[in-house]
């Protein structure tokens, strides 16, 4: 629960200290998109890999190597000297936490053999991200109204303490497990150049030769993880898992609800403080209601799935994801603060009405033998939505002369994506309906 805390804190926490850290290190807005971008990118291309890393040298050992890396490059964060200096430490964050998330589930299943133990472990486990959600913007305004730096520092105890509870820990099991490098290298190679496409195309000029260079890469790269994983014998990412249509759909919808949630959060943060001049505490007390209510959802969307069926919740979900951005996108710039995040609720709570099913669907249509490749999976597309979704929302900023015209239009053109998804959500069969196709 310590390392899924921490691990999910510090996707949050950073967000209302981004303004600070671009008065003090400099940097415009694609720099202070890599503070955040930097993390869930390396978060999402590793954590696929760090699931053979668990296997072939135990989930105690991975965890302690994870949480390690974590609270160095925290440290590094803490006392970074200039910008370029805290977005590789924040991608070395990224790997760390790459190696917590899946370990950390990897203990507890080792922990418990009693399903009924194990549940409620799992069940307190995800509170620990609920919390850190919650938790992180105010934490973040508390603390940079100190010094931005402690946002990073605050991790060092928290890791101290994980680290002494893992080590008490029976040691895990090890299993064979190929590495793949072609496919992890190409993945790397491929994220970190559609991200950075995404992010600096605007500034740089799409037609610049920097930028059609990555965009060859992306597609190069994109080629060759494709190719690896279909010849491969041991592949990171069986292909064989996207010939489920509902498995499918279901990772589109992770990817695109976590792409609107990230993305509010990230340039709200700086609407807040750079265009209507709220501190980062008051800016961190502006996302309670969403942040807070998120909690709340999170730990009853079980019983509603249970109730009205994966289908009904999902859709209804990215619905009212919709209508929070059409709030958003239709408040006058003088509107109240309050107001403002008052319209930011149903994103959170549309988003967190979706994650419980899709969870289930994912892992009730994955091939069998795949339900631990497909949770990985799963985590992937969130974490690669997350950071797609700041870097264009973003970079549509950017290509605008004022900020608040770039975010309605960033916004509008996320409802379009998250109706799209909402269409497809009405596909969605339960795993015993005979019309699936596998």
């Amino acid at each position: 629960m310590l390392g899924f805390f921490v691990v999910a804190l510090d996707a949050q926490i950073v967000n209302v200290a981004l303004p600070d850290i671009g008065r003090t290190l400099g940097g415009g807005l694609s720099g202070l998109q890599w503070v955040v971008t930097g993390y869930t990118l390396t978060f999402s291309a590793l954590i696929l890999f760090a699931g053979s890393v668990s296997d072939r040298i135990g989930a105690r050992r991975a965890y302690a190597l994870g949480m390690l890396l974590f609270a160095v490059a925290s440290a590094g964060c803490g006392f970074a000297p200039s910008l370029g200096t805290l977005i590789v430490a924040r991608l070395l964050q990224g790997a760390g936490a790459a190696l917590v998330t899946p370990t950390s589930l990897a203990l507890i299943r080792e922990g418990f053999t009693d399903s009924r133990q194990r549940t409620r472990a799992v069940g307190l486990w995800a509170v620990g991200g609920s919390v850190a959600a919650a938790a992180g913007p105010i934490a973040g305004g508390a603390l940079t109204l100190l010094d931005w730096r402690l946002i990073f520092w605050v991790n060092l105890p928290v890791a101290a303490f994980a680290l002494a509870c893992v080590s008490r820990t029976a040691s895990a099991p090890r299993r064979p497990a190929r590495f793949d490098p072609v496919g992890q290298v190409s993945a790397i190679v491929a994220l970190g150049s559609l991200s950075y496409v995404v992010i600096e195309g605007g500034s740089r000029g799409w037609t610049s030769p920097v930028i059609v260079g990555l965009t060859a890469a992306t597609a190069v790269a994109a080629i060759a993880f494709v190719t690896s994983q279909a010849r491969g014998q041991e592949p990171m990412l069986p292909l064989s898992l996207f010939r489920s249509r509902q498995l499918s759909v279901a990772l589109a919808i992770a990817f695109t609800s976590m792409a609107a949630f990230y993305g509010v959060v990230f340039v709200q943060s700086l609407h807040f403080q750079q265009q209507r001049g709220a501190s980062a505490l008051l800016t961190g007390l502006l996302f309670l209601p969403m942040t807070g209510l998120v909690t709340i959802i999170s730990s009853q969307a079980a019983a509603l799935t249970s109730r009205f069926g994966p289908r009904a919740l999902v859709t209804t979900g990215l619905l009212v994801q919709c209508g929070g951005l059409v709030l958003i996108v239709a408040m006058p710039v003088s509107a109240p603060l309050w107001n403002v995040a008052a319209a930011m609720v149903p994103v959170g709570v549309g988003g967190a009405l979706t994650v419980p099913p899709i969870a289930s669907l994912v892992l009730d249509h994955a091939p069998s033998g795949l339900a631990g490749t497909a949770s990985g999976v799963l985590n992937t597309f969130r974490q690669l939505g997350g950071s797609l979704g700041v870097a264009g929302i973003g970079a549509i900023i950017a290509g605008h002369r004022l900020f608040m015209e770039g975010l309605r239009t960033g916004l509008i053109a996320t409802v379009a994506v998250l109706g799209v998804t909402a269409a497809l959500s009405l596909t969605l069969r339960k795993p015993h309906d005979p019309t699936e196709e596998r």
